[in-house]
């Protein structure tokens, strides 16, 4: 057989000629998480000494580390992630960066002029792509302070999406999924106050999101790929993620 088979050369391209960022924490005991939730636990149950081969038990929420939210999550009777087709886990990577805004003020949030100014710079998001908003507050981690950023009277501050970009990247351009390098989809001093209306929105709309994600300084704002996946718990609601992104060689993002 002389040549081989097209999809096995698409694989060799993939390696040889793009380059590969992956977007996903690893996750211990003391990371940073939503502040309701209870901390990892971690027990090892067997050791290469005693047993000859090493387990452990991993007890944690399924919202832990970087992680996959489907709609289940917020919505009762939605689709839960076992049901989020495998043709999801592979999408156009948009990235709107806001780092250096965030970076000035925590509470900032994307307006749609901000993306609409994207997309004259780049061009239309594509539909059934994931879009991701870089703020770079994932280099504090595994700081849980810095993550939060809690002021005096312990309000958290942190940059995020809001209701208005959400609900217009879903009804304007079709969106699959949403992304995003804090602990929620929402402003910090908003989820400090009970608020989740930016989640709640997105799941309502049967889309699914991937929260506290990495690296994204090193991705180019268009161009590139998100390739995320998960377990498959039966109705499961939520579960740490692998997520990466093939990039074109020399593409990535400048600061």
């Amino acid at each position: 057989m002389s040549d081989f088979p097209e999809l096995w050369s698409l694989a060799s391209t993939l390696r040889q000629d793009y380059d590969w960022v992956d977007l996903t924490h690893s996750f211990h005991p003391g990371q940073p998480h939503f502040g309701a939730l209870p901390d990892e636990r971690r027990d090892r149950l067997y050791t290469v000494e005693e047993h000859g081969f090493e387990i452990d038990r991993y007890s944690i929420v399924g919202q832990w580390g970087t992680h996959v939210d489907p709609p289940v999550h917020f919505v009762t009777g939605a689709r839960p992630l076992d049901e989020i087709p495998v043709e999801q886990m592979i999408l156009s990577l948009v990235v709107i960066d806001v780092h250096e805004r965030a970076a000035a003020d925590a509470d900032y949030t994307p307006s749609i002029d901000d993306i609409l100014a994207w997309e004259r710079t780049h061009c239309t998001i594509p539909e059934h792509s994931f879009v991701a908003l870089r703020t770079d507050w994932s280099t504090r981690w595994p700081d849980a302070a810095a993550m939060n950023n809690a002021d005096s009277e312990g309000i958290n501050h942190y940059p995020a999406w809001n209701p208005e970009v959400v609900e217009w990247l879903i009804t304007e351009r079709n969106i699959t999924a949403l992304g995003h390098e804090t602990t929620d989809t929402d402003l910090g001093a908003r989820v400090s106050r009970g608020e989740l209306p930016s989640e709640l929105l997105l799941l309502q709309h049967d889309r699914w999101q991937i929260e506290m994600l990495r690296n994204l300084d090193q991705v180019p704002e268009v161009g590139a790929l998100i390739v995320a996946t998960w377990p498959k718990p039966h109705g499961g609601t939520g579960f740490p993620a692998r997520a990466f992104a093939i990039i074109p060689r020399n593409a990535a993002a400048a600061d």
